[in-house]
């Protein structure tokens, strides 16, 4: 059984999993307590806790990982940017591991579909772009795109922009000569599925607080409302917004593709105080 490629992997803890599973198909007399006699612990439990999610590596602890799995250099590197990724306690941590990762050029060859995806939900932009290959007058031209995008993005960006968007086939060109949007999909890997939908929000959420500032009134909307309600609401509420973004998707996308601005629509709600004292 061969040792499996670390850059394949986005959680450590499976990683872990296999390597043992590798390592005691070869050697039968291989064991955990070997393993971790080799990090420099004396818990003869430590990798199944940590395996199995019950307890977490620190600083010291993954050091000592890194000894015993033999990692070097880029790979030693590679496997503490993973456990940083899991074990991040803010989105600003996580992201700064996910960079780390994603700018491994064989994590990039190993997990391509997966890295561009979370590109694609982590860049405001690139969804708008994605939505004005809707219109007829649209053009894969990175100056063209960079103008339309609001506010405007640079001519580099919206050049990457377009290449990704081609990459994850989310447009395509038309036997004319044209671009449409296409039936690609967005694969987020379950390690970085809340990461991306947080990074997407922020980016909106930025864009939000933007334009109460940039656009007319005339060209927005703004609905605001503070009440007090119940925690057992709070699915109901959800159900209800959940119902609306369905209507709105539903008018929008029932009306013939013109020359019309991309919106966006936000649709949320949040706490403002405890709900006990």
């Amino acid at each position: 059984m061969d040792a499996p490629d670390l850059h394949r992997y986005l959680d450590y803890r499976s990683f872990l999993a296999d390597w043992f599973a590798a390592k005691k198909a070869s050697n039968p007399r291989y064991s955990h307590r070997a393993f971790v006699r080799r990090t420099g612990q004396k818990s003869p439990s430590l990798l199944a806790d940590v395996i199995a999610g019950r307890r977490n590596l620190t600083t010291s602890t993954a050091e000592g990982f890194v000894k015993a799995l033999g990692l070097k250099g880029s790979e030693a590197r590679f496997f503490r940017l993973l456990v940083d990724l899991d074990q991040a306690a803010t989105p600003t941590e996580k992201n700064v591991a996910w960079e780390g990762i994603a700018a491994s050029r064989r994590f990039r060859e190993a997990r391509r579909v997966e890295g561009d995806s979370m590109r694609y939900l982590s860049t405001w932009y690139v969804p708008v772009i994605r939505e004005l290959a809707r219109r007829p007058d649209f053009r894969a031209d990175a100056a063209w795109v960079a103008k339309q995008v609001r506010p405007s993005i640079s001519t580099k960006q919206a050049e990457d922009a377009l290449e990704l968007l081609f990459d994850l086939d989310l447009i395509q060109r038309t036997d004319d000569g044209g671009v449409e949007q296409s039936g690609g999909t967005v694969a987020t890997a379950r390690e970085v599925a809340g990461l991306a939908a947080h990074n997407y929000h922020q980016g909106m959420l930025d864009r939000a607080k933007d334009a109460l500032h940039e656009v007319p009134s005339s060209e927005r909307h703004y609905l605001a409302v503070t009440v007090t309600a119940p925690p057992s609401l709070v699915p109901k509420l959800k159900e209800e917004l959940n119902a609306l973004q369905d209507r709105i998707l539903d008018l929008c996308g029932g009306t013939d593709a013109g020359i019309d601005p991309v919106m966006q629509f936000h649709l949320h709600f949040f706490p403002l105080s405890r709900g006990e004292g």
